[in-house]
Order: structure tokens, then sequence, then C-alpha cells
């Protein structure tokens, strides 16, 4: 899908269509996603209110301890008039810490010590989220709207058993700079909250500074093969190498191809 031939009413619309047809062939009628205030969760809840009728949107607000911007998740359920609820994962957080031994619990002995890894700590929080999602989305008999974008999933910005994991990929689709056009199509959102600067809200960084390259760039590569800028065009290409993983399926361990050949 060319930018050039782009048109974000047709592919808003498309989009609807979509979710309506998953809904009646699947046979589900509400959906769960967490709501971060970004601009890719906020164009995922609009677009689910108008295929599925607002009161069938369960948005959630899952900040982990403080969340400074928590106030822009709850402007996008109240403006779309979706169903809300908060749930605060800092204390399972917390607690997932003292139980694998990173505050200062004495492994029992014969066992092995978790050293604290400031990566895996990271990660823990959109697995948490995911996991409380999961388990609210079963409970009220809902799907899972996953809300990542083509440029994350790219670069592979997302987060293994965490925002990798849905039952739909709403604007997998769909590149940041893409989102951002059909967010604008979209006349019940504030205009703020759909070009709001991307950030993880937890390094003080935008997405791009902490990637290192720009959102138009990732759209110029991914829909051109090019960004124009050779430097920007080899870490982009390193970043979806190294991402491939998160993108694939585990891969299958086959024990025939393992065993003696019959001569």
């Amino acid at each position: 899908m060319s930018n050039d031939r782009f048109d974000a009413v047709k592919t808003r619309d498309a989009l609807v269509a979509g979710i309506r047809d998953m809904a009646a062939r699947q046979g589900f009628s509400r959906v769960v996603l967490g709501i971060s205030g970004g601009k890719d969760s906020t164009v995922c809840a609009a677009l689910c209110a108008r295929a599925l009728g607002r009161e069938n949107v369960y948005g959630v607000m899952l900040p982990d301890g403080e969340q400074a911007d928590i106030a822009d998740s709850r402007r996008v359920c109240e403006v779309l008039g979706i169903q809300q609820r908060t749930v605060n994962i800092g204390e399972m957080h917390r607690e997932l810490r003292r139980l694998t031994d990173q505050l200062g619990c004495v492994a029992a002995p014969g066992e092995f010590a978790v050293a604290p890894h400031r990566e895996s700590d990271v990660n823990v929080g959109p697995r948490l989220r995911m996991t409380t999602l999961r388990y609210i989305a079963q409970a009220l008999n809902a799907r899972l709207v996953g809300t990542g974008n083509l440029s994350e999933i790219t670069v592979g910005y997302c987060t293994k058993d965490g925002d990798t994991s849905s039952d739909f990929a709403l604007l997998a689709s769909l590149t940041s700079i893409e989102v951002v056009q059909v967010g604008l199509t979209l006349e019940e959102l504030p205009r703020d909250l759909v070009v709001k600067t991307p950030s993880d809200g937890l390094s003080g960084k935008s997405d791009e500074e902490r990637l290192g390259v720009t959102y138009q760039q990732i759209h110029d590569y991914v829909r051109h093969g090019s960004s124009g800028d050779e430097a920007a065009d080899a870490r982009i290409a390193r970043l979806e190498r190294a991402g491939m993983h998160k993108r694939s399926r585990p891969p299958v361990i086959d024990p025939a191809d393992f065993m003696p050949r019959a001569d």
C-alpha cells in the first residue's frame, strides 16, 4: 500500500467493516483493549466503537504505579463513551520482583538466584498488562484487540507475549503515519490525541529517540523500500532482523528431522 495512493477514509471504513465481518463470523459482540492514551489504542477504540457500538467496547487503563498521562487515557474513554476500568498493575509488578529474588528475597537451598535485570523488568509491564486484559476479556466473553502498528512491528518495538498477543490485530497493516491519517478522519477524536508524540512513558524519551530513526523514515522504508537515508535504512534493517522472532511463531523441533534415515 503506497502512501501516495493511501485513502484514509476508505481505509477507516474498511477497518470498521472488517471488525463487523469478524464479529459476525466468529460470533462475538464485545471487545476489550488497553487504553494507553496514545494514538494507536485511541484509534482502535474509536474504530471498534463505530463497528460494534460504544457499549460493547471495554477500555482498560493499566498504569504501572503512576502514569503521568493517564488523564489522556480517561479522556479517550469519556469522549468515545465506551466502558472503562482502571487496573493498576504496580502491585503485581512489585510482587513479581519480590518472588523472583529481585527485591532481596533469598533463594531456597539448591535453587538458582535471579539477579535484577533491567530489560526483563521493563518488559514485565506489557506482559502483566496482557495477562490482565486476557483475564478481563475471557470473563466478559469478549475478544482482545491488538493495537500495535506495522511500523512498530517492523522494527520489533513491541514485547513478545505482551503487546504482540491479541485475538486480532487491528492496525498491523498500517504504518504509524497511516494510523495518524486514519485517526484524523475520526471526527469524534480530539486531534491532539491522534497526533500525540509516541513515547513509552518510562524513559523520558520519545519512541523515535529510542529507536534512532523517525516514523516517517520507517514508513518510507516499508512502503517505498528506502527512507532516502542509507544510515537510517541500515538501522531499520538491523532492527527488523533482530525483531524477527517477535513476528514469527515459535520454531517447532520435529523429531523426524533428526531421526536416522532408513537405508
